[in-house]
């Protein structure tokens, strides 16, 4: 698997396999009962592997699975790393609030432009939103990195947990 240097901070992968979506989720299903190293939670047709509670840290990924039928034989597995829900909620919440910022800065600076008054300050706010965006920004792509070699784990343990039971 290749974790390539692109903007995504969400990597992703999808690979059909040549069996049932039923038989490969029971084989998730089964293997929360042996494997002691991850989390493995199934809801559907989605599984969610992670480390344990007490292993995590601030940026630790989690992997999930959303495996769909395309026929009888053939199913298709879609796999999405991504931080803790709790850890990109919140980073999606300071986007926003950084956006409505610079939005409400901006319709600040315009009105005292428009006005003949000065507008240093509702400008340099503004642009201190658009550096504030990027240290978020660089803050997911530290937190991406720091999380790449547990990224490694869970996608060996899914290659793994496949090629025992004769998916892969």
């Amino acid at each position: 698997m290749s974790i390539s240097n692109e903007i995504v901070l969400r990597p992703r992968f999808k690979r059909e396999l040549n069996h049932d979506n039923a038989s490969v989720l029971k084989i998730f299903e089964d293997s929360k009962k042996t494997c002691e190293t991850y989390k493995i939670v199934r809801v559907d047709d989605h599984v969610f592997i992670r480390r344990p509670k007490h292993e995590q840290h601030f940026w630790s990924p989690q992997l999930h699975l959303e495996i769909n039928e395309i026929d009888a034989k053939t199913s298709m597995l879609h796999g999405l790393f991504g931080p803790n829900p709790t850890v990109w909620t919140m980073f999606i919440f300071l986007h926003f609030l950084v956006a409505g910022l610079f939005i409400a800065f901006g319709i600040w600076t315009y009105t005292h432009w428009t006005l003949n008054n000065p507008y240093g300050i509702p400008m340099g706010l503004m642009l201190f939103m658009v550096v504030v965006w990027f240290g978020l920004y660089f803050a997911g792509r530290y937190g991406r990195a720091k999380g790449k070699s547990e990224m490694h784990g869970l996608y060996n343990f899914m290659e793994m947990t496949l090629k025992t039971n004769g998916i892969a």
